[in-house]
């Protein structure tokens, strides 16, 4: 026992003896540990004996440019360069809503809730995802007035695999009776869903849209009328389809892919493909251009328990009041898409900070000094052809009147004085916006695509800064006075019993200080 005690004295006194710093003499560093290893070499300096760093270079602006290529039946592929090991591919078509002149209203409605079903190859949507799923990868497919987007985010390996399934998608939907009757009652739900939801933007844009362009392109139905749910049937589809899902209209974009290994692609699966609906030939094809009309669109409904609980929203009345634009090919489009940072907007609750937009006009001469707002917003919708600038305002409908005039004058506003700090704070936060949202790899295929779709090439980020940056007082006003010549459209949702006529808001539009006209009554 005792010898064994004094051995574990021992190895205890040996290891503390090992461990103890010196007493004397320089104290011991690992090397590059600590500033005091080189105390008198500045930190803007190397340090001796570390190798030089290389750093990542880029040879101008051509790493970042688009390329795109045509096949031989006029489709395009474009792709961007962006590092990572995943990519967003998909294929973009010239066709929507606003084509649909000819026939039932709905039918992009349907396609968009058809799309990755059952196709040539795949038995299901369950097959579909399954395949995409080996892959890492997710599908959607969304529709609007004037472009249908079928899109895949996949692990980069599989590209082949994502390209052909695509195509398939497209080309070669079966078009089952019996998911025909599942997007009859998909639709119906979410036509349902649209007049219930709290939030009434969608229904307002879609009121808008119709009083702007009454009957025609972009103003025809974006959401399938209920009346033709029952009508759409696969004879429908394939003779709109025939027409519209031709190669001359689509584009295969993507990004984070090589672009040889895309066009090699494309050359596979979507040259020389037949489609399910048979040989196009010659397709009849729809090439009205948007014929502004102005006008109004009411709905009146009882909006008092649309959000019930604890805490419901108050009953309001929504009013949105636009005026025609211009098109995203024309030279006024950043200066209207300046105009529209600037009047900004938004709900009357917020909780501030950098880029709410707080010093936007609709916040500093709307919701801060009207209490009784609870929102104003202003959008801008821009198409190939045409384009809307608009203002959506919410408040009781026992102020409705002072709420459309409170509207009314900014309107005349825009074409007064612009304030160079506003002005430089707009153009900032667009730039901001602009470039934070490219951040994102889906959002720089959309971005891409659509470009290619419409121009057949694409303006660069940088591109558009400039544009953004050259923007002047001048220009706003110019813009904003051509603007305010047009006819207005309006549209207006809830209790309307104090809304302003038609043509008192027009007279409005057209005054010095954008006031209504005077109302007189004998009795109240």
């Amino acid at each position: 026992m005792a010898t064994a005690v004094w051995a574990a004295a021992r190895l205890l006194r040996g290891s503390a003896a090992r461990c103890a710093r010196p007493r004397f003499g320089p104290p011991a560093h690992r090397q590059f540990s600590s500033g005091a290893t080189y105390p008198n070499i500045p930190l803007s300096s190397p340090l001796p004996g570390v190798p030089k760093p290389v750093f990542a270079t880029v040879d101008g602006q051509e790493k970042f440019e688009t390329k795109v290529t045509t096949l031989d039946n006029g489709l395009r592929v474009a792709s961007q360069n962006k590092f990572g090991q995943f990519c967003t591919v998909g294929i973009l078509i010239n066709s929507g809503s606003r084509y649909e002149a000819k026939y039932l209203s709905g039918i992009a409605h349907f396609l968009e809730k058809l799309a990755f079903s059952s196709t040539a190859r795949f038995d299901s949507k369950d097959e579909i995802l399954l395949t995409l799923e080996k892959h890492g990868g997710i599908c959607d497919c969304q529709t609007s007035r004037d472009t249908t987007m079928y899109a895949v985010s996949a692990d980069s390996k599989g590209l082949d695999t994502v390209v052909g399934l695509l195509a398939d998608v497209v080309l070669h939907p079966c078009l089952t009776d019996e998911e025909i009757e599942m997007t009859r009652m998909a639709v119906q739900f979410e036509l349902e869903d649209l007049n219930m939801r709290p939030d009434p933007e969608p229904l307002l844009t879609e009121m808008i849209h119709e009083a702007a362009f009454r009957e025609n392109t972009v103003g025809l139905h974006r959401f399938c009328p209920a009346e033709n749910i029952a009508k759409i049937d696969r004879d429908v589809l394939h003779s709109y389809l025939k027409n519209y899902y031709t190669p001359d209209r689509m584009v295969l974009a993507g990004v984070g892919v090589e672009h040889e290994h895309l066009v090699e692609c494309a050359r596979k699966y979507l040259l020389g493909a037949q489609p399910a609906w048979g040989a196009t030939g010659t397709a009849d094809v729809d090439r009205s251009v948007a014929q502004y009309t102005g006008g109004i669109v009411k709905v009146e409904r009882d909006m008092s328990n649309v959000s019930l609980g604890p805490t419901p929203i108050p009953e309001l009345t929504h009013i949105m009041v636009g005026l025609e634009s211009c098109s995203f090919l024309e030279e006024d489009f950043i200066p209207f898409a300046v105009l529209n940072m600037m009047m900004g907007g938004g709900g009357s609750f917020s909780a501030g900070g950098p880029g709410k937009g707080m010093f936007s006009r609709l916040y500093l001469n709307v919701l801060n000094r009207h209490h009784w707002m609870y929102n104003a917003t202003s959008y801008h919708h821009s198409y190939e052809d045409t384009g809307l600038l608009c203002i959506h305002a919410s408040a009781d409908p026992r102020q409705v009147r002072e709420m459309v005039e409170i509207i009314t004058k900014e309107f005349i506003l825009m074409g007064k004085t612009v304030d160079l700090v506003e002005l430089e704070r707009a153009k900032t936060q667009l730039m901001s916006m602009l470039m934070m949202n490219l951040e994102s790899r889906p959002v720089i295929f959309e971005d891409v695509g659509r470009q290619v779709l419409a121009t057949h090439s694409r303006k660069l980020p940088h591109e558009l800064c400039t544009l953004i940056r050259n923007v002047k007082p001048e220009d706003i006003k110019r813009v904003a006075s051509k603007m305010l010549h047009g006819k207005p459209a309006v549209a207006a949702l809830g209790d309307l019993t104090d809304l302003p006529t038609y043509e008192h808001i027009q007279a409005a539009l057209s005054s010095r200080d954008g006031r209504l006209p005077r109302t007189y009554r004998l009795f109240r």
